[in-house]
């Protein structure tokens, strides 16, 4: 008997006990990566991680003999003690455990292992996602997925299944062979007992039409080729855009902007992995704002003064233009040091609470800077406290941006 495993886990066959240790030390985990995920550079955020856990944490309850009774233990290379000697217990802290040393006595190995991107996005992305997402004109929006169903005998060539095929071919030219075959051993049978000239040239010349006949069974016939079928089952799409709009202006220094860039790389990462076909709007902005690509957004040198209201006035000129707002989920991230033109703040409180938080579903707002609020902040504090769809935070570090970013969307519990 010869057995083919044929699982598509053929070749990760602990990859069920990988996704049970993962599971199990989830909480470790998330913690090292909140903790890690600030050292990243900007271009590496996708990579590979090495976790490293202290080696108390993957400590697991056994099952030993208590600690009463009477018990003879032999313990090799024993110079110093003789049958009957007590022992004194040693106490607490007075031996380390593991190989690391230690001044104080103790010390405690680490277990390192290493998580694939994969791995290491789900977790990082874990129990987020965009608020109040709702599904707009679903008889509009209805998406077809293809699903398997099945084999036909019609289709196109490069929905052929070979192997399926090769079975019916198989079946085929065992079904049709196996009666010639059966005669032509019945004809040699007779060959070797036939005594007369003339009846062995006739089995001869009927033993040549068979294998004549047996040589015209094709390997494979058009009747054998099957064919993947696929059905269009409706799905229900819903659509969403996402406005990131930052501020370039001279008051964003460079490490400033490092770390907008961070939050929004962060978004986009969480945005491509969680959610299928979210348009994403750049927007740039100094004294005016203009809609730029994603690599230009991520890599621009440009800066200017500071007009915030420009980039919420564009886009609310997209939205009307494009995205309107009974079809698709509109979001937008904005990201800014605070410092704007002090008559602009108020521009930027009245094109919120009357146009664009009617329109989105959630705007969220970071101010990247560690000196006191800007008038600009003053005046999203009030909206703040106007629309529940409105979300502000502050960053000062680098550390700040993961547990921001998760802040901003943590998946809401249901009452």
């Amino acid at each position: 008997m010869q057995i083919i495993d044929r699982r598509l886990n053929q070749k990760n066959k602990s990859t069920v006990n990988r996704r049970r240790f993962l599971r199990r030390y989830r909480q470790q985990i998330k913690q090292v990566i909140a903790e890690k995920i600030s050292e990243r550079s900007v271009t590496d955020l996708e990579q590979n991680e090495n976790i490293v856990i202290p080696s108390k944490d993957l400590s697991e309850p056994t099952f030993r003999h208590g600690s009463g009774g009477n018990r003879d233990r032999v313990f090799p290379g024993n110079k110093e003690f003789s049958q009957g000697d007590r022992i004194s217990r040693p106490s607490p802290g007075s031996s380390g455990s593991g190989r690391r040393a230690s001044d104080q006595g103790e010390g405690q190995d680490d277990f390192m292992f290493e998580i694939s991107s994969e791995e290491y996005m789900e977790i990082m992305f874990e129990g987020l996602e965009l608020p109040n997402l709702k599904k707009n004109k679903l008889k509009k929006l209805m998406n077809y997925t293809p699903i398997r169903s099945g084999f036909n005998t019609d289709g196109t060539p490069s929905n052929i299944d070979i192997v399926r095929s090769l079975k019916t071919s198989l079946a085929r030219r065992i079904a049709s062979q196996s009666p010639i075959k059966k005669h032509i051993r019945q004809l040699e049978e007779s060959l070797t007992q036939a005594d007369g000239e003339t009846e062995k040239k006739n089995l001869y010349i009927e033993l040549e039409e068979l294998n004549a006949r047996l040589k015209r069974v094709p390997y494979i016939d058009n009747y054998d080729l099957r064919y993947k079928n696929f059905d269009n089952v409706p799905q229900p799409m819903t659509n969403a855009v996402m406005f990131c709009l930052m501020d370039v202006s001279g008051s964003m220094g460079q490490e400033t902007k490092e770390m907008a860039k961070r939050f929004y790389i962060l978004l986009y990462l969480f945005l491509k992995r969680t959610y299928k076909d979210v348009k994403v709007i750049y927007i740039m902005h100094h004294t005016h704002a203009r809609e730029v690509e994603e690599q230009e957004f991520f890599y621009s040198q440009e800066t200017g003064g500071t007009i915030v209201s420009s980039a919420l006035k564009l886009m609310g000129d997209i939205i009307q233009d494009r995205f309107p707002a009974d079809e698709w989920n509109i979001y937008a991230a904005q990201a800014s040091d605070g410092d704007n033109w002090t008559e602009d703040s108020k521009t930027c409180y009245n094109l919120l609470t009357e146009s664009l938080l009617q329109l989105v579903r959630y705007f969220t707002y970071v101010e990247i800077t560690d000196r006191e609020p800007q008038n600009l902040w003053h005046e999203y504090e009030s909206v703040r406290q106007q629309r529940d769809n409105f979300a502000m935070e502050k960053i000062t570090q680098q550390e700040d941006i993961y547990p921001v970013f998760r802040e901003f969307f943590q998946k809401q519990s249901v009452e």
